[in-house]
């Protein structure tokens, strides 16, 4: 439920015009309450109204925040990957001992034969 539901948000934010990739501003969503055959009656940002309005300055640098976490959100998580695939790789991370290592393909999870593995084996850690 919780990817059809990241699913639609993402749709909605690929269809607007100008699409942010062609001049329109990242990480803008228009207000969604009552759209959708009005099904829907919050907005995303600040759905009760409570939060103060910002000056252009205050939102542009927002945005440019979100951005910025993302892009450090994404760095982190390879680290993680890195360092779980390739033992010291990773400095900081390789001086834990109890960090789990990864032994299947990073970049391809979903590849192993299922058949071979048993099915008692999904459910148990």
């Amino acid at each position: 439920q919780i990817f059809c539901l990241i699913g639609m948000l993402e749709s909605y934010g690929e269809i607007l015009a100008p699409h942010y990739t062609k001049g329109g501003l990242p990480g803008y969503y228009p207000p969604i309450a009552g759209k959708g055959l009005g099904q829907i009656g919050l907005n995303l940002y600040d759905p009760f109204g409570i939060l103060p309005d910002q000056t252009a300055e205050e939102k542009e640098r927002g945005r440019k925040c979100e951005v910025n976490n993302g892009r450090l959100a994404m760095i982190g998580l390879l680290g993680l990957l890195s360092e779980s695939s390739t033992p010291g790789s990773v400095p900081i991370l390789s001086g834990i001992e109890s960090f789990p290592r990864y032994s299947g393909e990073v970049m391809a999870p979903f590849e192993a034969n299922l058949q071979e593995i048993p099915a008692w084996t999904y459910f148990h850690p």
